[in-house]
């Protein structure tokens, strides 16, 4: 999942970015409506948090070119404006929720996590699975064969994404996208260092995640072991 955070604010927009990558998203964070204009309307992002008070371009009238380009993206508005009217404003202006500072990041979260919920029209699953894969989103946890698997928070982005994308090609531009934010070079190699790690911990025998040289990645489930034939 990617997060775009619009937030002038330095130990807020720090706050909530690092708390977002800390439960595996990919966030990127600005500082000012143009920019978060510029970025939201080139990048696809799966939510976004907008402040209102913000440089060069107030945060409501960003939303409401964002909507006029028919930019769809989930937003939180997140703003010390407190009032009836100024919520009442903001969902006007575009926004999909509202929440006022000061605020705890696990309310941030959840709401978050509902909005994209329901963006995508469907129940959010509290796990993802291919043969004795499971991930538990819930928990946070991997488990494999019965065994629990300690992944690193990008490497837990990418296997969550690859599950979600269970038999469809994904290119390294899509990993990038969703695992990493735009501050990464896409000439490196970092999405198969990531992927190797990934390997590593979950697909040692490669019977999971596939290669398809000069395209990207696809994640399999193994077909279910065939019982041996009575004798």
């Amino acid at each position: 999942m990617r997060l775009l955070v619009v937030e002038d604010d330095p130990k807020i927009a720090s706050f909530v970015a690092k708390g977002f990558k800390q439960a595996g998203y990919a966030v990127d964070v600005c500082a000012d409506g143009e920019q978060a204009l510029a970025l939201a309307t080139t990048t696809p992002y799966d939510a976004a948090v907008f402040d209102l008070m913000l440089p060069k371009l107030d945060g409501l009238t960003a939303l409401e070119h964002l909507r006029a380009r028919g930019v769809r993206t989930p937003v939180l508005i997140l703003s010390a404006k407190a009032s009836v009217d100024d919520r009442v404003r903001g969902l006007q202006a575009g926004g999909d929720d509202y929440l006022t500072k000061p605020f705890a990041f696990s309310e941030l979260a959840a709401r978050i996590q509902a909005l994209i919920r329901r963006s995508s029209h469907a129940p959010e699953p509290t796990r993802l699975t291919a043969g004795d894969l499971t991930l538990d989103l819930l928990r946070r946890e991997v488990h494999h064969s019965g065994d629990i698997i300690e992944l690193q928070a990008r490497e837990f982005a990418l296997l969550e994404y690859l599950l979600r994308n269970a038999g469809r090609v994904v290119t390294k531009t899509m990993i990038l996208e969703h695992v990493y934010d735009y501050s990464f070079d896409p000439q490196t190699n970092v999405v198969d260092v990531l992927v190797h790690r990934l390997r590593t911990k979950v697909d040692r025998d490669r019977t999971l995640i596939h290669t398809l040289r000069g395209v990207g990645y696809i994640l399999k489930a193994p077909p279910p072991a065939t019982p041996p034939r009575p004798t």
